[in-house]
């Protein structure tokens, strides 16, 4: 992990690298990412650090609705699918998968009325609208 992380500090010299307590993007150019201990960890470390090197490489600042937040990691995931090409890193399809299970597990959760349980719309402002409960 360590190599990679020097290698993406030379190539891309404009981002930050930062070791932290958990991997996330901090837009405009702020990396964070976690050296784990355990060797069997490693690959999903390193496809992690390539996912959020993704959300860099591909400008993601804000976003406006959650499914436009679940594109971007989708995105961002795509990006890191090249990137794992070029970093001899193993993309795994299934560790993808439950880490964008994640967000769609979330955005059914919060798009759940809480009054009758239907599925609600988001509007651009980012506003949840239950079209049982609002007639």
């Amino acid at each position: 992990m360590q190599e990679l992380i020097e290698r993406l500090r030379e190539d891309y010299p404009n981002l930050r690298l930062c070791e932290g307590k958990r991997f996330c993007f901090r837009p405009p150019r702020t990396i964070i990412f976690v050296l784990g201990s355990d060797k069997v960890e490693q690959n999903s470390d390193a496809l992690q650090l390539l996912h959020e090197v993704g959300h860099a490489l591909l400008e993601h600042k804000n976003f406006a609705t959650d499914p436009e937040r679940l594109r971007m990691e989708r995105a961002a995931w795509e990006k890191a699918r090249e990137l794992c090409e070029c970093y001899g890193v193993c993309y795994d399809e299934e560790f993808v998968e439950e880490e964008l299970d994640t967000y769609r597990n979330w955005l059914h959760q919060r798009s759940r009325c809480p009054q009758c349980g239907l599925t609600r719309y988001q509007t651009i402002d980012g506003k949840y609208h239950c079209p049982s409960c609002e007639e």
